[in-house]
């Protein structure tokens, strides 16, 4: 994918996926949430669910899918984390791991790009 550093494409996978998730009803509590463990891309509530939000912007071609980049130390390192967000905001709701899967085969325009999103994921 062309155009603009990682960092500035991963920011814009990530408001791709939150403006979906908008859409589908979710409500984004946190962007980017950070400690010394890890990093959550996206933290978002529906009625039933929190959701911890792994995105993994695609240009296209051959490279591996979202899902596959997220990898069994990945997802330590995305449960370590979700722990202590947990713990520093509990909730009733069941905690669950998503990842988006951002397809932008034209670069960073939003017409084009499209979202396969896995509820659940691991």
């Amino acid at each position: 994918m062309s155009g603009g550093t990682r960092d500035e494409k991963g920011r814009w996978g990530e408001a791709v996926t939150a403006d979906w998730l908008r859409r589908q009803g979710a409500v984004i509590l946190a962007e980017r949430w950070r400690c010394r463990w890890g990093e959550i891309d996206l933290i978002a509530e529906d009625e039933t669910f929190l959701r911890f939000v792994e995105v993994k912007l695609r240009g296209g071609g051959g490279t591996a899918s979202g899902l596959e980049a997220v990898d069994r130390r990945k997802q330590a390192r995305l449960r370590t984390t979700a722990e202590l967000y947990l713990s520093e905001h509990p909730t009733e709701k069941q905690p669950r791991f998503d990842v988006a899967e951002v397809y932008a085969p034209h670069g960073m325009e939003r017409e084009t790009a499209s979202i396969i999103y896995i509820e659940d994921a691991f």
